[in-house]
């Protein structure tokens, strides 16, 4: 880049000609008293970083180059054994209560909880993301998480409050992301390796989702749900054990101290203020959080759609595993083998195609093309390389862990909100409405975005922005001022 970020400098930030970070950080962070621990990716794979050019963007440098970092490696399995953990204990919850109440409403309600309290967690907690040390704050997380899936366990447990423990997980959910967002700059750096490092985190998101509700069945049949509650804290708790063991000790990215610093609550309100009013970082959250949106309604009405159609479990569980392979594919497709100026010009284009294949709902496919619409939305997944890229450069180092927790809150929620109002909409309208017209709506607004995206990238010109945006890099060099 050819100038800082706003805030402090960010040791994983390095100096590129291209005007994007390099794909291997300078060693960690040197505020770690005395610690060769605070070494980066490089040093572990005996690269001489510090001296070496910067990567070559015209090739792809593939998942094997993230992988040789040891360090992630133990990132990408503690993740691994918490998204498992999570997808099961839904599964699992989900049984428990419906044997406790015979209620469709209170069974269907635990995988809703899991998706709107992250509201809470993203709006009310973002600032432990920053103001803590990372790896305090996510192994912090999973002992909490352990913790409710055991008080789950307990026999006799009130229905009422198994719900609030599975709230109070998913409220942890998105500081533990994005503190884990922002420890893969760290560890990876911020440029080439980091969008990778967080493709991979996407995979493991979608495939638990195929493997955990697999997986989850069959325990299901051989064992009690609580049984099954049990094996989830031990996920947890494995995951926390890998972080512990497998990470290095970072200072915080927020080292404010005195009466400045504030309490937690206000922090995390203001520093949601101050990256809202920045006009560039509110248009990539607003391109983040709105094609996911769109996308999630149609997969949020499959089981009425399958109904509709007739088919059977085996049709339906077709219908569901669709749009995540499709994912699957396109993100392990898209990292391997483009190069990453290929990846970020498919940015715009991949996530507005993503919110168009419900168009073909209008004509009530068979089983068959409505499986291939769902894997062809499931590809749009891939627009998400580019923007990664691009939110990082644009977020003071200070503040980036707190700026990928509100992004994981604000697309969760938005998702949870979009699958509530399409049920709403279904109540009165035809499925062969409410589908492609979301694809009609979702295409508008996700072009508005796109052109705001646009209109602030670096070297338009425009008025002046917020304290947050002030000479924070984008990817072509400083981010110019922009209006709010």
């Amino acid at each position: 880049m050819s100038s800082p970020p706003s805030g402090p400098a960010s040791p994983g930030r390095s100096s590129c000609p291209d005007g994007g970070a390099a794909a291997t950080p300078a060693a960690g962070s040197a505020a770690t008293a005395g610690s060769a621990a605070t070494a980066g990716p490089a040093a572990a794979a005996g690269l001489d970083a510090a001296a070496g050019p910067c990567p070559d963007e015209s090739r792809p440098a593939g998942y094997r180059a993230v992988f040789a970092v040891p360090e992630f490696r133990c990132v990408f399995a503690a993740h691994l054994l918490s998204s498992l953990g999570v997808v099961v204990c839904e599964l699992a919850l989900s049984v428990l209560v419906f044997e406790r109440t015979a209620s469709p409403l209170l069974s269907a309600l635990t995988f809703a909880l899991g998706l709107l309290p992250y509201v809470i967690g993203g709006t009310l907690l973002s600032a432990v993301a920053d103001r803590y040390p990372a790896r305090r704050v996510l192994v912090g997380c999973d002992v909490l998480c352990a913790l409710a899936a055991a008080g789950m366990m307990a026999p006799g447990t009130p229905v009422a409050v198994l719900l609030v423990l599975r709230c109070v997980i998913a409220a942890i959910a998105p500081v533990f992301a994005g503190t884990r967002a922002a420890t893969l700059g760290e560890i990876l750096g911020e440029g080439e390796l980091f969008v990778l490092g967080r493709s991979v985190i996407r995979l493991v998101n979608q495939s638990a989702q195929l493997a955990g509700f697999g997986a989850g069945g069959l325990l299901l049949v051989a064992v009690a749900p609580r049984g099954v509650l049990a094996l989830t804290a031990g996920t947890f708790l494995g995951s926390a054990l890998l972080l512990r063991l497998g990470t290095l000790a970072r200072p915080a990215r927020d080292r404010t101290r005195g009466p400045g610093r504030g309490a937690l609550l206000g922090a995390s309100l203001d520093g949601g203020r101050r990256l809202l009013a920045d006009r560039r970082v509110r248009a990539l959250l607003l391109l983040t959080w709105l094609p996911p949106a769109f996308v999630v309604i149609p997969e949020a009405l499959l089981v009425a759609y399958g109904g509709l159609l007739g088919v059977g479990p085996a049709g339906m569980g077709l219908l569901m595993c669709s749009m995540p392979v499709g994912a699957v594919v396109a993100e392990t497709v898209t990292g391997s083998f483009l190069a990453p100026h290929t990846r970020t010009r498919l940015t715009f284009p991949m996530g507005l195609f993503a919110v168009l294949p419900s168009l073909g709902f209008a004509a009530q496919p068979s089983l068959g093309w409505a499986v291939l619409l769902l894997v062809l939305t499931g590809t749009g997944i891939s627009y998400n390389f580019g923007v990664d890229r691009w939110f990082v450069d644009a977020v003071p180092e200070r503040l980036l862990g707190q700026a990928m927790t509100v992004m994981q809150a604000g697309r969760m929620s938005l998702m949870g909100l979009a699958m509530g109002l399409a049920g709403a909409a279904a109540e009165f309208a035809p499925l062969r409405v409410v589908m492609p017209a979301t694809g009609v709506v979702g295409a508008g607004c996700v072009l508005l975005v796109i052109r705001e995206v646009r209109r602030t990238a670096p070297g338009r010109p425009a008025g002046a922005v917020g304290a947050v945006g002030t000479g924070v890099c984008g990817s072509a060099g400083p981010l110019p001022d922009t209006e709010n």
